[in-house]
Formats: C-alpha cells, structure tokens, sequence
C-alpha cells in the first residue's frame, strides 16, 4: 500500500474542503509575513534616520510633529525660529553639531531642504553624479528624486511653495541640478537639498539697496535645527534649557518615537490577533475535515485492517491526509509559499503606495530570518490539528469498525 498516494487521493476527494483550509492557512501566513516585514523595515529606517540626532529644535507645538517633519519629512513643520536664535545655540557649550534646515517648497511632492554640506555627510552620502551645489540656487537630487521626475546633472526645475504637490511655482527663480546622490536607504533619497541661502533666495527676492539687504538678513529664519551632544549629560539640560529659557522647544527624538511605536503598536496587534484567528480557524476547519473523513472512512480502514495493515499503517495513511491537508506536506508547502508570496506581494504594494507619496519607503523583496517561523507554525498548526484524528484511528479495531457498519 502506497500511503503517500493513497492519502494524496484521499485529499483531492474534497477539493471544496481542501481550497478552504488552503486559502484560511495561507491568509494566516500572509498577515503574519506582512507584519514582520512592515514592522521591521519600519523599525530599521526610523533607527537609520535618527542615526546620531539627539535633539530637534524648532518652533513650539508638537514634539512628534517637529520630529515627523523634521527628521523623516513626514509631516508639516511646526513654524519656523530665527536663524539669529539657532545660531546662538550652537555656541552652547552642550553642543558638538547644529544642522540647519529650512523647509516650505517643494518639486513634484518632494520636499525641498535648505541646508549645509554637514546634513548630507551626517548620513554618509555620496554623490553618484555631478558635484555638490556650490552657489545659491544649485541643488543635489535624492536618488529617488532622480529616478522619479527624471532629472539630471545641468537640469533645471522650479520649486512650487508648499510641501505636497500642486502649490504656486517660483518660475522666476529656478533651480539647476548640480549633482545626484546615490541611493543611500535613508530619508536623503527623497529629498532636494540645496543651500540656505537658496532658500531665502527664493522667498525674499533680490533687495533694492544694501540697507534692504541687512534688514533681510536680520529677520532670516530657518525651520528647524537638527542637533548633536557633545555629552550624554547634555540630554538632561539641554532640553529643558530651550523649552523654558527660549522662544524654541526642543524635541528628543529617541522618546517620541518610543511613543509613536506604541501607538502604532495597537495596530500591529490587531494584525497578529487577526492573523492568529484565521490560523486557529484554519485548525479548526482541519480538525472537523479530518475527523469527518474518518468517520466517513471508517469502512475503508476495517478493510485496510481485515487486508492485514497494522494499527500504525492506518494511523500513518490518516497522519500523512492530515498533513498534506493542514500544509505538512504538498498543502503544507504550496500555503506556506502563496502566504510567503502574498505577504511578500502585499509589502510591495503598500512600499509602492508609499514611494508615490514620498514617505518610508517599503520593500518586498527582502527576507528575513524570522521568516523561518512562517512554515514552522503551519506545520504546528497541521500537527495539532490531526493529533486526535489520527489517535482515534489507530485505537480503532477492525472488529468495532466493522460492527458499526
């Protein structure tokens, strides 16, 4: 007797039974998949970005918000400070680096930043194209800047006021593309960076007389400034300094991400819990398929017995059905595939959502080590499953069988 092919037959008798605890099983493994790479690649770009910034400072409002907008360029800007203030700051004694940048415009819903040379080294990004801007109005594209608007070195395009797509252009004022960073992974490739002086460039327009020139200067502003300690005493001072000694506030971002993870947080536990309902449902429906077909079959094993097969040949064949229709084996195998495959394709989809609203970007052809929980928990949920099927099938004898027919 050929238990594989027997069980194989067996299995395919059902196909209504059998496409339905398929597809239940392969939803389960495809939430669960979508979860840890969502989550994960979540966590490495927010870990990447903040890589080094210990505080955001920046006009009074939402912390989250300052360090939404200001490190991952995820949200509006809280207002902006005057440039005199910051540059009072980054004398302080507690600090080793201020970054300026200054926000407001954008080209084709990416954001352009008015920045120094030190933003774009403080990542460790290089340039793959061109060269660094070297006067006002020159600007360097993020890798997926370039690749999305197809620009290039000697390139030009207006900035349009706003941060998302559709506001006025400045068409008097363009920008040239002077070089093109390579891609780097991080909140750099979506960006336009240029210098500040571009930035007030474009907003102020060209003074009149020297006296106008100095008082533009005088009220100059930059949106946010990205700072780094000195110390790791400083984060308990700093801070507090600003808030309360300042028209500025100052953001920690390594807190109000914590915050942040926690509330998304709630969500990623609803998708567990629901992945954990289609799993355990999936059991369930295995369990009462497989209980059914051994009641209905209860003919077929007495005559498998009378035929000479021994207790653990029956229990095999139903152990071998049980697998096969819970993922085990063949099933086993093709769910945990099409749930790998779909979580893999439902990542792709969300990180193509996301990349046409310039936000974190997502990729779906990657693998992780905890993947490897994927088909380890379908062939637990197989086991557990056909553990009483096959169990009652082996106590039976081919006498009880018998009698009850």
């Amino acid at each position: 007797m050929n238990t594989g092919s027997l069980a194989w037959r067996y299995l395919w008798a059902r196909p209504l039974a059998t496409v339905l605890n398929l597809l239940l099983l392969s939803l389960g493994l495809a939430a669960i998949t979508l979860l840890l790479l969502v989550r994960t690649q979540i966590d490495r770009a927010f870990e990447r970005d903040l890589a080094g910034i210990d505080a955001v400072v920046g006009a009074k409002g939402s912390p989250l918000q300052l360090i939404l907008s200001g490190v991952f360029h995820l949200d509006v800007p809280t207002g902006n400070i005057p440039l005199a203030e910051a540059q009072a700051l980054a004398q302080d004694a507690r600090v080793a680096q201020l970054i300026p940048l200054s926000l407001g415009d954008s080209y084709r819903g990416f954001r352009i930043v008015g920045t120094t040379r030190d933003y774009p080294a403080h990542y460790g990004a290089e340039l793959t194209q061109g060269a660094w801007w070297q006067a006002p109005m020159e600007a360097v594209l993020g890798a997926q800047v370039a690749r999305s608007t197809g620009l290039a070195v000697d390139g030009q395009f207006a900035g349009a006021h706003g941060l998302g797509a559709g506001g006025e252009e400045h068409g008097d004022e363009p920008y040239r593309v002077s070089g093109v960073l390579a891609p780097c992974g991080c909140v750099l490739d979506r960006l336009v960076l240029t210098s500040s002086e571009s930035v007030w460039r474009v907003h102020e327009g060209e003074p009149e007389d020297e006296a106008e020139r100095q008082a533009l200067e005088a009220e100059r502003e930059i949106t946010l400034a990205l700072v780094r300690y000195r110390s790791p005493l400083a984060a308990v001072t700093f801070p507090r300094y600003v808030n309360s000694a300042t028209s500025m506030q100052a953001a920690a971002p390594a807190l109000e991400i914590t915050r942040l993870l926690r509330m998304v947080g709630v969500g990623t536990d609803v998708l567990r819990g629901f992945a954990a309902v289609l799993l355990l449902t999936a059991g369930l429906s295995v369990f009462i398929a497989l209980w059914s077909a051994v009641r209905e079959r209860r003919a077929d094993l007495a005559l498998l017995r009378m035929l000479g097969a021994p207790p653990r040949r029956v229990a095999g064949l139903l152990l071998a059905e049980a697998l096969w229709l819970a993922e085990a084996l063949w099933l086993a195998a093709l769910a945990t595939l099409l749930g790998l495959a779909a979580g893999h394709g439902l990542t792709a989809l969300l990180g193509w959502m996301l990349e046409n609203d310039q936000s974190v970007p997502l990729r779906g052809l990657i693998w992780l080590a905890e993947e490897l929980w994927v088909p380890a928990l379908a062939l637990t949920v197989a086991a557990l499953a056909s553990a009483l099927p096959v169990l009652a099938a082996y106590r039976s004898s081919a006498v009880s069988l018998l009698n009850e027919r």
